[in-house]
């Protein structure tokens, strides 16, 4: 069986990017699983200066990179391109990880559908919302099958779209393990990020865009109760991750407060200086509308760093109900529960080792694994040649 893998979302502009990282790790886990016993050709697509982690990730006799021309037409390439592509390679299916595909042609196609953010929680302008919108609908309707990172993503697109349940299969993601774990931090590097980002004392801690969806706007007011309290409740919030959509209204919310806490905005930053700064953190705090699976909790559960999130969407589904919820439009709810977790150690400490065994479950591999078990149903659906896949 070959598959051909669709590597758009490989270039490098969209280097920070989640589904970057989603299809850099796939690629990198089939580098290890598949096999001489296995009938599964893995040929990722590249062209020079684009999409070249396809290839920088290593070549076998089981995966093989393809070399296009057409990669290099975006909307051409979304529009058929892989498809032209693919059929040149006799592929058996496509993969896309990313729903900017349209999967027409004699070809099946698979598609991973991450969210539906587009319709119950739009992240862009009217124009881009259309759009997106647009793309979801077809990915959905005309793929052979789809992968949602999470049950609540499939029962959203279940309803939205009024498929049926079994074209959606769920296959949790995984996370950098080597970066986000609980092991110490370097002092003197991690001393160089507070200066660099005038952090003293304690603080707690958000990572991910700054843009309406992530709720910052609540979540700073909420941390202005707790400084307004008389409390002895001295912290910082660190909100890291770069500026997204409509994001003035929250560096507007953090220039108004006052009293013993401040508000602090990193920037982006790479995984070894989040991986620092997250586990200097005395809580994280992910108060989200709506999210898909929600990577960063993940990654925060898996350093060892007490977390607390709002009860929307997939939240309490991925942490598995270990950690302490709130409803994500409660300032004062949110307020509560941080004051809770700041205050009482037992919390915190019932909530670092409940999230380190919960993210323990979650990785790679098994994301690798569950996706290729998917590929050998949906070509046997489909009546072409069934892989003995390293299943476990």
């Amino acid at each position: 069986m070959i598959v051909a893998f669709d590597t758009w979302v490989l270039q490098p502009y969209q280097r920070n990017g989640g589904i970057y990282n989603y299809a850099k790790s796939l690629l990198r886990e089939f580098q290890s699983l598949v096999g001489a016993r296995d009938e599964l050709t893995v040929r990722p697509f590249f062209a020079r200066g684009c999409s070249d982690e396809a290839v920088r990730l290593g070549t076998s006799d089981w995966i093989k990179p393809v070399n296009t021309r057409l990669l290099r037409f975006h909307r051409f390439w979304q529009l058929g391109g892989i498809t032209a592509a693919a059929a040149r390679i006799r592929a058996d299916l496509i993969f896309s990880p990313t729903s900017h595909i349209c999967p027409l042609g004699p070809i099946p196609v698979i598609t991973t559908i991450h969210d539906a953010t587009p319709v119950l929680s739009p992240s862009w302008g009217s124009r881009v919302t259309l759009l997106e919108r647009i793309w979801l609908w077809n990915a959905v309707k005309f793929s052979a099958q789809c992968i949602t990172d999470s049950e609540c993503t499939k029962r959203d697109i279940v309803e939205i779209y009024g498929v049926p349940p079994e074209k959606i299969t769920v296959a949790y993601l995984g996370y950098d393990r080597k970066t986000f774990n609980p092991s110490p931090v370097d002092p003197g590097k991690q001393s160089v990020l507070f200066d660099r980002y005038g952090i003293k004392g304690p603080y707690i801690f958000h990572h991910g865009a700054v843009q309406p969806r992530k709720n910052l706007e609540r979540l700073i007011r909420a941390c202005q109760l707790l400084w307004d309290t008389g409390r002895d409740l001295r912290f910082h919030l660190v909100l890291a991750g770069p500026l997204g959509w409509r994001y003035r209204p929250i560096l507007e919310a953090a220039d108004k407060v006052g009293g013993v806490g401040k508000v602090v905005f990193t920037g982006a930053l790479s995984d070894e200086d989040l991986a620092l700064l997250l586990k200097g953190a005395e809580l994280c705090v992910i108060p989200s509308l709506y999210e898909g699976f929600c990577l960063p909790m993940v990654e925060a559960m898996a350093c060892g760093v007490p977390t607390v999130v709002s009860n929307s969407s997939c939240f309490p589904e991925v942490s598995g109900g270990v950690l302490e919820y709130f409803d994500a439009h409660s300032v004062e709810e949110m307020a509560e529960t941080i004051r809770l977790a700041l205050e009482d150690s037992c919390v915190r400490d019932r909530l670092r080792h409940a999230g380190l065994a919960r993210a323990a479950e979650f990785s790679w591999e098994r994301c690798a694994r569950e996706t290729m078990r998917i590929f050998a149903e949906t070509s046997a659906r489909y009546g072409r040649k069934h892989s003995k896949l390293p299943f476990s």
